[in-house]
């Protein structure tokens, strides 16, 4: 079981080797890099690529470790009791399986996503330390073991927003996805638009690396972002010669909405082009 990219994702032979190795190792595969650089799509991809399903958990700031076991759902209990139902009885009725669950008990191997993990608390890794290293756990309500019947892979995404625990990290198979280089990224928007002008590619990859070398940006524009302006490029037929045009007023790209996300940033490239035209 050998992951080498597929038709509608570039993984360059770091990566690939990232993931092989987590497979080998069974251990979960840690993923960190820019938003925008293909995190989760690559679980969706391993999953497309390997024949396997895709359990995904995408976690929220509210997000506990516990939901991904399972939940008891004590109110519904209640009230079920209140009415005279006669599942009350049985507690398992009341028993809401998580997400962990679901892959443990699938009959095939999963890929079971954690999507941007370092978005939950800062516990929320290590609440998760013995179940994703024994793959079992217990419920306590119903007094029965959950052990997983084939292993899944798990794919781990983080955007740094907060470190994670040594005794998480340590569990893991860790990886970095940097920020594709300028040939990569050719390569990625020749998979999103097979057959697009070769001159209106040279020039928008320009554009766009020129923005993210810009010091003091606020937020770098993303390959994500790059594919929808290119997109927006297409559906508006602009030319190559409307990009290589330098004497707009604003001297800003066209359609940079796509690109650029905040007025800090506008201005910031605002200025610097207006300091420019002085120097010229």
């Amino acid at each position: 079981m050998k992951f080498t990219g597929t038709e509608n994702y570039v993984a360059t032979d770091d990566l690939q080797m990232a993931v092989n190795a987590a497979i080998t190792l069974q251990r979960p595969l840690l993923i960190k890099g820019e938003p925008g650089t293909g995190k989760t799509l690559l679980a969706e991809e391993m999953a497309s690529s390997l024949g396997l399903k895709l359990i995904p958990w995408h976690i929220k700031s509210t997000t506990k470790a516990q939901q991904g076991l399972y939940e008891y759902d004590a109110v519904s209990r209640l009230r079920d009791s209140q009415l005279g139902d006669e599942k009350v009885k049985d507690i398992s009725n009341y028993i809401v399986k998580g997400k962990l669950w679901e892959a443990f008990e699938a009959d095939e191997q999963v890929v079971l996503l954690i999507d941007e993990i370092d978005k939950a608390d800062i516990e929320f890794p290590n609440d998760l330390l013995l179940e994703l290293d024994r793959m079992e756990f217990y419920v306590y309500e119903t007094q029965q073991f959950v052990k997983a019947k084939k292993r899944p892979i798990i794919v781990i995404t983080s955007n740094n927003e907060k470190e994670l625990p040594d005794a998480f990290l340590r569990r893991c198979f860790f990886h970095y996805i940097s920020f594709p280089d300028h040939d990569t990224m050719k390569s990625i928007v020749d998979v999103h638009f097979p057959g697009i002008q070769e001159q209106v590619v040279r020039d928008a990859l320009e554009v766009f690396f020129d923005v993210r070398k810009v010091p003091g940006l606020k937020k770098k524009p993303s390959t994500s972002e790059l594919i929808d302006w290119l997109k927006l490029l297409m559906a508006d037929e602009l030319t190559a010669k409307m990009l290589q045009d330098k004497d707009s007023s604003s001297a800003l790209p066209p359609l940079y909405g796509a690109l650029v996300k905040n007025e800090q940033d506008v201005h910031l490239l605002q200025k610097l082009a207006f300091m420019a035209r002085r120097r010229g």
